[in-house]
């Protein structure tokens, strides 16, 4: 059966995985980059056009972090955003510490087709941090990676067995470095807005003593070692030495992260409770200095909550946001204030995140499934419940304007979004 053509024309080609900076049109055939410029050989059935005036044509994003709730919807949001592949953290519901939650996320996934879904496996059983979950069988169903997502794992020892066990058999683990008793029963920042406000703090040390801890055992194990959003300028400094020693690790930042500070707790705004918390100014803009520098990538860290789960007093509601359609118009605001390259900005959020992946995806380079974002990066649009996909349309940008607007998204070469 004869395959469709898809020309997307007149856009700006910007593909940071082989340094591509152009005008030029792309080609689109049997689901992967057929051709720039001219047309490839061969008959088709027929030829679709995709008009980029004004648009780059990118790499569909890749997201290391987020949560789906109901998969369908926030898939939805995921296309809507131009994240065309996402990891999702094993905190669902059931948890992802055995094969068959797993296969089931995959296969709802698949069925949907709006995104590729990389399932993150849990590292413990029930995520309970005392006892480790079949690693091997989740990787068979569909695990890309293990994770803790955002609950402790206190026991050491536990820690060392499991990089022990995924050094042995190649396997990442993405931990998000918070110490459980540094951090019990806080809120906020331990700092001068949570002081005023009356609201129990998290040090940057819970951070740090869990960064160093994951570190010094990554040195004695040599697992790989993903650290999930980071949020201080000491855990930026405690990584990027490790990086200096050849330790295999990374980092993401969310980020709302790259924008906000304590400050913007305001007065008691849960929309802007999130774990880690948002730390000062000055943490604020290590983040943004690393993130500019290349050491860190840029994530959503997606968490579509209900009204019900932030109308509540800060310390009881639940922390996190909205970010999935958020994701490309807060990085190009991060790129426009700091003085970052577009196709470096796009590196953050495409070829990067999918190297810690180790998936082929987060490039157009000929032969490559045809995953793409087409965007308008000037054109304006506003925050609201009518304009973001999601379920949850709870976000601290909420009535904010926003520049950066998604025209279209291919997966796989088919359109899953605009146009």
């Amino acid at each position: 059966m004869k395959d469709t053509l898809i020309r997307i024309v007149n856009g700006r080609l910007i593909d940071p995985h082989n340094g591509i900076d152009k005008n030029t049109d792309v080609y689109v055939a049997n689901g992967c980059v057929a051709a720039f410029g001219q047309p490839p050989s061969g008959c088709f059935s027929s030829t679709r056009s995709i008009d980029a005036q004004g648009c780059i044509v990118a790499p569909g994003l890749v997201d290391l972090s987020a949560r789906l709730g109901n998969v369908e919807t926030e898939l939805a949001a995921a296309a809507a955003g131009g994240v065309t592949t996402l990891a999702c953290p094993p905190d669902t519901q059931p948890v992802l510490d055995e094969a068959g939650p797993v296969e089931r996320l995959v296969r709802r996934s698949e069925i949907a087709g709006l995104a590729h879904v990389f399932p993150l496996g849990a590292l413990t059983q029930a995520l309970a941090g005392e006892k480790l979950a079949e690693l091997a069988t989740l990787h068979q169903a569909g695990c890309i990676a293990f994770s803790q997502a955002q609950r402790p794992l206190v026991d050491t020892q536990v820690l060392l067995r499991a990089m022990q066990y995924a050094a042995s058999f190649g396997l990442t683990l993405h931990l998000q470095p918070q110490d459980y008793y540094l951090a019990r029963n806080g809120v906020a920042h331990d700092g001068e807005t949570a002081a005023r406000l009356g609201l129990a703090g998290i040090p940057v040390s819970a951070e740090t003593v869990a960064v160093a801890t994951f570190l010094q055992l990554a040195r004695d194990t040599g697992v790989r070692l993903h650290l999930s959003r980071i949020s201080s300028a000491a855990g930026v400094a405690l990584i990027n030495a490790a990086r200096k020693e050849r330790l295999a690790v990374t980092c993401d930042i969310a980020c709302h992260h790259l924008h906000l500070c304590d400050e913007d707790i305001g007065y008691f705004d849960s929309r802007a409770r999130f774990t880690p918390p948002l730390r000062t100014r000055a943490d604020r803009e290590a983040l943004r200095k690393a993130t500019a520098e290349g050491m860190a990538v840029i994530c959503s860290d997606h968490t579509p909550l209900g009204a019900d789960d932030k109308q509540l007093p800060f310390a009881e509601a639940r922390p996190g946001a909205t970010a999935l359609e958020l994701l490309l118009p807060l990085t190009l605001r991060w790129a426009r204030e700091c003085g970052v390259s577009l196709i470096d900005a796009l590196a953050r959020i495409t070829c990067a995140p999918a190297e810690i992946l180790g998936i082929p995806a987060g490039t157009l380079t000929l032969g490559a499934p045809a995953d793409i974002c087409i965007f308008n990066p000037e054109a304006a649009w506003d925050v609201t419940e009518d304009t973001l996909v999601s379920q949850g349309k709870n976000t601290p940008f909420a009535d904010s304007n926003m520049h950066g607007k998604v025209k279209a998204t291919l997966v796989g070469g088919r359109l899953v979004f605009g146009a």
